[in-house]
């Protein structure tokens, strides 16, 4: 598999069959010029260029280009936690990269407001280094005890302005996303604190029924943080957030495509409900990638076996051992459209946090980030462009 990130070389992509915009493109070609979108074509029409890939010589006569994946939700790999610092951080990514992520938002799980300031400020840092790393997502602390799932429950807090601003401000317009319970007490408040500030506040690990989620998206949330996991699922007199959502077009609904988190007949519903507005989101934490065994995820202890991560104390699903690749086979095992699996790993994420401008489609002015399949949807080959630039505030 080649990984590459050269953006001062012109480079050609041939012979395969895109696909982006919800759409297949047979025999099809792209043009990179340092690290962007410059042509795209059908057939042998295409000029020269320092970098020729023939895709098929690769990836056989099915190979596949789509644009780079985006996670927007994922906490580690390759036996490193993000919560653990740079040097963490840059070995989970290298994990993802190889398994088609090129870009992903750094989720952080709860911890105290000190020690989330802290990080956010690093991730703010490491930003101007790395650009393969969109920004920060803070899931916690202000999520509902009775839905903490792996986050450790004494942590957690209500959503007090103070301590809202002072996160959003550590992260100085780097922080992307925050999970959040509208219904604690300060929750609708906080809801529009966070979009006034840039950022995209998503509702999770929440006990909202369906009213408190329908004023949580009017008061500006858009994103459900892992659809039907900690919250309440649907009831035929009680729907909860997950149909609020699914009804509401200005709402993506992230989904963990992991067979573990979500039934296939539960992920191929996701993507019926609400048509082109699915975040296929790894929700990953350090075993991604890496051995059974003991991790901790923040201030949690979890224990992996046969791939399923588990918090020691409470038998609770702790994140996941995916990768993108995988999750775009598994939705398409449950009977997905290739192409909308496709659009929920690139086009869909990178819209959902501000970025639909420059990421997830191999389009001229795109930012050059592909993947190349084969015909089982394995990866074989991962392109990363230039530094996308974010579209519009939240």
């Amino acid at each position: 598999m080649t990984a590459t990130s050269d953006t001062h070389r012109s480079r050609v992509i041939h012979s395969a069959r895109i696909i982006d915009d919800g759409t297949l493109t047979a025999d099809a070609w792209v043009r990179f010029e340092r690290g962007v979108v410059t042509a795209r074509g059908t057939g042998a029409d295409w000029t020269d260029a320092d970098d020729v890939v023939d895709a098929t010589a690769i990836a056989g006569a099915d190979a596949m280009l789509a644009p780079g994946f985006v996670d927007i939700h994922g906490h580690g790999g390759a036996g490193a936690a993000f919560d653990d610092g740079v040097d963490a951080i840059r070995t989970g990514r290298r994990l993802h990269r190889a398994h088609g992520t090129t870009r992903a938002v750094v989720s952080l799980v709860t911890g105290t407001v000190d020690q989330l300031a802290r990080r956010v400020d690093e991730i703010a840092d490491l930003m101007l280094t790395d650009a393969d790393i969109l920004g920060s997502h803070l899931e916690g602390p202000f999520l509902d005890p009775g839905h903490h799932g792996a986050h450790e429950p004494t942590l957690l807090r209500e959503p007090h302005a103070d301590d809202v601003a002072r996160l959003l401000d550590a992260g100085r317009g780097t922080v992307r996303q925050v999970t959040i319970a509208p219904e604690l007490p300060g929750g609708i408040d906080a809801i529009r604190m966070i979009v006034d500030a840039g950022a995209v506040a998503a509702v999770g690990h929440t006990d909202a029924d369906a009213a408190v989620a329908r004023a949580a998206f009017e008061a500006g949330a858009s994103i459900l943080t892992h659809a039907f996991n900690a919250m309440n699922g649907i009831h035929h007199r009680a729907p909860g957030p997950v149909l609020v959502a699914a009804a509401d077009h200005r709402v993506v609904l992230e989904g963990i495509a992991d067979n573990v988190h979500l039934d296939p007949h539960v992920i191929k519903l996701l993507f019926d409900a609400a048509p082109g507005r699915i975040a296929l989101i790894t929700d990953a934490m350090a075993a991604a990638g890496s051995a059974d065994g003991h991790y901790d995820l923040g201030a949690v202890k979890v224990t992996v076996t046969d791939g399923i991560a588990r918090a020691d104390d409470t038998g609770s699903i702790a994140g996941s051992t995916l990768t993108q690749d995988i999750a775009l086979r598994r939705a398409v095992d449950a009977g997905v459209d290739l192409a909308a699996a496709v659009r929920a790993l690139t086009e869909t994420p990178a819209a959902a946090i501000g970025f639909g401008s420059s990421l997830g489609r191999l389009q001229p002015g795109y930012v050059a980030d592909a993947v190349l399949l084969d015909a089982a949807l394995s990866v074989r080959g991962v392109w990363s462009g230039a530094a996308p630039r974010r579209d519009r505030a939240r």
